[in-house]
This record gives structure tokens, sequence and C-alpha cells, in this order.
């Protein structure tokens, strides 16, 4: 059966960004996949973290993932401080990856910015950790949004230089997963920029956790433009704020840009609000409400992270074994 392995960072709240370019998808992907869905701390202390928001972060987005529709029973849903294989293997592959390849991670130079000397080396090796949270599962498939594509044809150099290397053919070749409709979610304050935890302004986003009220606020001042709504997808084109709000009804409802507009060309924004924050709140509503459920459990949540975490060194162990005769260590794992 083809595996694929997914994370998502603990690192504040998760907004209707996460859910249409990620979380929806993993929901769906469950049925024909085996699971591994992984909150990613230690991703996260690439850049510093208060530890105790850390680990709210980590149970908050553990609840949101299960809100939202993942089984943990049926897939493996753990943080991945919890499975040390992690780390050994993104060890290895810090030992098989080149200084060329990262040096060519655009997303470690967006991060770092101007401080590039100041940034941490966990921040710079970031892409061999990742493709070693993949391949110690031999992962065949990762769900991906446009910012990742690159992290992903690194696990696959990786994969293929450690099988070159070694003369195995050991590792697959992890094939990426794109999704179509609202895999790329803009601000509400700003259809040129992507919805993002970071931004300082609450309006930029519509969190898990935002109540009707909320919702309704954040969308009703969303930014738009004075045209109304067009008939034709092309009548989009140069209008963003429109056309990331159209593009999210359609994502919500299921339906095409096409078929939202066939039903709400023409229509003032005004209008429009209204409709898009019934769906929302019809959408995330239920959603919020058993995050925040589950929230008040922590240790019930801890519970499945410990168990998702068992299951998950169970799968890895023999896999990291294996690797570790492949280098020619002298005492591989045991037991």
């Amino acid at each position: 059966m083809n595996r694929i392995f997914s994370g998502i960072q603990p690192t504040g709240n998760l907004h209707l960004g996460n859910y249409l370019g990620a979380v929806r998808n993993w929901v769906s992907l469950q049925h024909d996949y085996e699971c591994i869905y992984c909150v990613v701390d230690l991703h996260a202390i690439t850049q510093w973290q208060e530890p105790e928001e850390l680990r709210k972060s980590t149970r908050e987005v553990t609840a949101a993932l299960i809100a939202a529709g993942i089984d943990p029973k049926k897939n493996i849903v753990f943080n991945q401080s919890q499975n040390p294989d992690h780390a050994q293997l993104a060890w290895i592959f810090n030992c098989v990856a080149r200084l060329g390849w990262l040096n060519r991670m655009t997303q470690f130079k967006e991060k770092a910015g101007k401080h590039r000397e100041n940034a941490s080396v966990g921040l710079y090796a970031y892409p061999n950790l990742m493709a070693a949270d993949i391949l110690a599962y031999k992962g065949t498939h990762v769900p991906v949004g446009e910012d990742q594509k690159q992290h992903l044809e690194l696990c696959r150099d990786i994969a293929q230089k450690f099988n070159s290397d070694y003369g195995v053919e050991f590792f697959p070749i992890t094939e990426p997963l794109i999704f179509g409709t609202a895999t790329r979610v803009m601000s509400l304050r700003d259809g040129k920029n992507k919805m993002s935890k970071s931004d300082p302004s609450e309006y930029s986003r519509i969190n898990f956790t935002d109540g009707p009220d909320e919702i309704a606020k954040k969308i009703r001042k969303a930014k738009t433009d004075p045209d109304a709504l067009p008939s034709e997808a092309k009548g989009l084109e140069g209008r963003p704020e429109a056309e990331n709000l159209v593009g999210i009804y359609a994502a919500l409802s299921d339906k095409s840009i096409e078929q939202v507009l066939a039903e709400v060309g023409g229509k003032q924004f005004s209008e429009f609000k209204q409709m898009l924050s019934e769906l929302c709140v019809e959408v995330l509503g239920p959603i919020g409400n058993e995050m925040k459920r589950l929230v008040a459990e922590p240790q019930h949540i801890d519970a499945i992270l410990r168990d998702g975490a068992d299951r998950a060194r169970e799968m890895t162990h023999p896999i990291l074994e294996e690797v570790m005769d492949i280098v020619g260590f002298v005492h591989p794992l045991k037991g």
C-alpha cells in the first residue's frame, strides 16, 4: 500500500489556509493511503520557541487535526521529537546531502533574511531532517504545497544519492501529491500575500477557534474592490482579493470557480460576503468546537501522541536498523 508522510508545525493557531491547503486533503487521503501525520516540533525549534508555548501549540495542533476528521486509530498521529529515529537518520543524511544543494534552498534565504550568519544550523539543515521524516518510513507520497516542492526535490536527491553511494535500491523516490482548488489561500487583508499565522493582523486570517461572530466580522472587513463579481473566471484577472474570496468559497463548497461565478456573478461583495460567512461558519464551526473540547483534555491528547509515537517507532526501527547495516556501523540498533 502507498504510504504518506506529512508534517505540520506546532506554531500558532491553525487557520483557514491550513485547512484548505493541507488538513482537508489529509482527511480525504486517509481513506486511500497508509498515513503518518506528524506535528514537527523538531522543525519548530530551528527558530526560537517559548517552551511552554511550544507544548501548548503541539497539543492544539493535534486537537485541530483530530477535530477536522483525522482518525488517530486508523492513522499514526504523533509529535516528531517522540521518535528519535528522525534525528538519527537526519545525521546520516547530513553526510549524504551536499552543501551546494542546501545553498539553493530558497526558504532558508527567506527565513534567515539579512541575518543569515545568525541563523541556526538547524534552520540551514532543515531540509535534510524533512527528508529523514519521510524516508524513515519509506514514504512513497507526500502532499505538498508550492512552497515545499523544492524540499521534496531535495528528499528525492538524497534518496537517489544514498542508493547510488551504497549500491542499493533501498529508499523510494518519493512522489508529490499536489492538489487543485485553493491550495494557496491568501490574506484577507492583502490578496497578494499568503494567509499566515505570523501576520500581525488578526483580520488577515480565519482561525480554527474563531466563533461565528469573529468569522463574520473578519470576512465583512476583508479587502475587496468596488466592482461587482464577474460571471466568468477571466473577470477575476487583476483582482487578487476578489479571486481569493471566490476561491475560498469554491473550495469550501466543493465547487469550481466557474460554478461559483455562474451563481454569484453580478452580486455586490456585501451580499457575497454574507454567503461566504455562513459557509465558513457551517464548515469550520463544528471543527472549532470539537478542537476546544479536545484541548480541554490535555491528558487525552498526550495519550494519543504517545500511542502514535510508539507505532511510529515500530515502523521506523527496522528501517533505520537496515540503514545502519548498509552504512557499515558496527552496532546497529537491536531489540
